[in-house]
């Protein structure tokens, strides 16, 4: 047996070919039909509502990723100002240990050369402060 073909636009012989409305009055059928494309319709509105807000949540984390890459370069940049404030710090603590070395170098030689001499003080009491 050879398919039919239902007429376009003939919501009747429609609902025969879509196996609708069976044993339903052709105004029962035609009802049906229109509550389908009312139906079909509203899909259509809610699909569209949901590509929107799909777009939509597509623009918000492009926006997410974009403050993304900018935060991390700043962390980067942070990072790099931070390793070379720290290589400086110990640099400086390494130059500031010399200048005490030295310092101290030089008091001993001082203390030396007063011990030699025949004066006599204490360390400790230079470093006393003054109560006057």
């Amino acid at each position: 047996m050879a398919p039919r073909m239902a007429a376009v636009g003939n919501p009747t012989r429609m609902v025969g070919k879509l196996e609708l409305g069976l044993g339903m009055g052709p105004g029962e059928a035609v009802a049906e039909v229109e509550e389908l494309r009312r139906r079909n319709s509203d899909l259509e509105l809610e699909a569209a509502e949901a590509q929107a807000r799909e777009k939509e949540a597509r623009r918000e984390l492009e926006r997410t990723r974009e403050r993304l890459r900018v935060v991390e370069e700043a962390e980067e940049r942070l990072t790099t100002e931070l390793g070379e404030l720290e290589a400086e710090a110990v640099a400086q603590a390494r130059a500031y240990r010399l200048r005490i070395k030295a310092l101290s170098d030089q008091l001993a030689i001082a203390h030396e050369i007063l011990t030699s001499t025949g004066f006599h003080c204490k360390l400790v009491a230079l470093n006393r402060p003054n109560n006057y």
